[in-house]
């Protein structure tokens, strides 16, 4: 049953538990974790816009991946940060949804990346002599102002809906603000904003997954049809796609079953790690896969680095 609305000024977030001086502990890790994107990423981005020989659209594409890292994580480690020093753990409304705008962003700029690589990589290694005129740097830029600017409004239009809703309560039961769980507090109607996540996945992301699957069978199929140069070629420029785009989809995945269904059955230090997996996660391993495997980057890192080729 409902109870009556109130004017709600903040949130409580409820995933967090008392964990004395271990506090500082935790609070060192994700520092140090964050310390580590931040310079690993800003370290990617830097090498591409500075390396002439880097200007073509993968790495371009790669780059706006890095800066999506970077926007991600500076969205949830700082929060989260504060969280753990902090003895009550409450939001102020404005925040909770400049959050939300911020992760929402994310998580959509990110598949959409993943989603453009992997048709770039399916002409480049499938459509070779098509490349230059299909994937130019003029228009993988336009691409990616595209994916960006879209995905700013459609999560502008989600929150903006969430908004003003009328809320009945002010518990938030995760470490940090979605919209979902903000909607699920709602004495209004909340029909538009509970069904526009599914809708959204539905005719824009399954399309989009569609895309990536018919990409990687045919690089798969010119890949056991071509030479062992070819084989080599498609496996050292897209197993840290396939590793980065498995990663997002299975924390997704978490998050997605977490937030929609009844888990009070999991352990709660497990909750709270799945929720956060796909914020703190991807960050962390997509720049660290990209510098190791990609040879040009490699060796330009380790150039600038030692002096020498790796």
């Amino acid at each position: 049953m409902k109870i009556n609305s109130t004017q709600v000024t903040y949130f409580t977030l409820s995933a967090y538990a008392d964990t004395g001086h271990l506090k500082y502990f935790y609070f060192a890790i994700i520092l140090s974790l964050y310390l580590f994107i931040v310079g690993v990423n800003v370290l990617l981005i830097v090498v591409i816009c500075m390396n002439r020989s880097l200007h073509e659209p993968m790495y371009m594409f790669l780059c706006s991946l890095f800066v999506n890292e970077l926007y991600g994580s500076t969205g949830m480690y700082p929060f989260l940060l504060v969280q753990i020093l902090s003895d009550v753990h409450t939001v102020n409304v404005p925040l909770c949804f400049l959050q939300i705008f911020c992760l929402a962003l994310y998580a959509q700029v990110e598949y959409f990346t993943l989603g453009i690589m992997s048709y770039d990589r399916y002409v480049a290694i499938c459509l070779p002599l098509q490349y230059t005129t299909r994937m130019a740097c003029q228009k993988a830029v336009k691409i990616i102002a595209f994916i960006w600017l879209c995905n700013a409004v459609n999560v502008a239009v989600l929150v903006s809906v969430t908004a003003p809703l009328q809320l009945c309560g002010n518990i938030i039961n995760e470490a940090y603000c979605d919209n979902h769980s903000v909607t699920k507090l709602a004495c209004s109607d909340a029909t538009f904003s509970d069904i526009y996540g599914p809708v959204y996945i539905f005719t824009v992301i399954f399309p989009l997954i569609i895309l990536i699957i018919f990409s990687y069978m045919r690089i798969l199929k010119v890949c056991f049809s071509g030479s062992k140069q070819t084989r080599q070629k498609a496996v050292s420029t897209c197993t840290p796609h396939l590793v980065c785009l498995i990663n997002i989809s299975v924390a997704a995945f978490f998050e997605i079953t977490q937030s929609r269904f009844n888990v009070s059955h999991m352990p709660h230090m497990l909750r709270v790690f799945l929720s956060l997996y796909w914020l703190m996660c991807p960050p962390l391993l997509n720049p660290v896969l990209y510098g190791m495997k990609m040879t040009k980057i490699r060796n330009i890192c380790m150039t600038t680095a030692f002096g020498k080729r790796g």
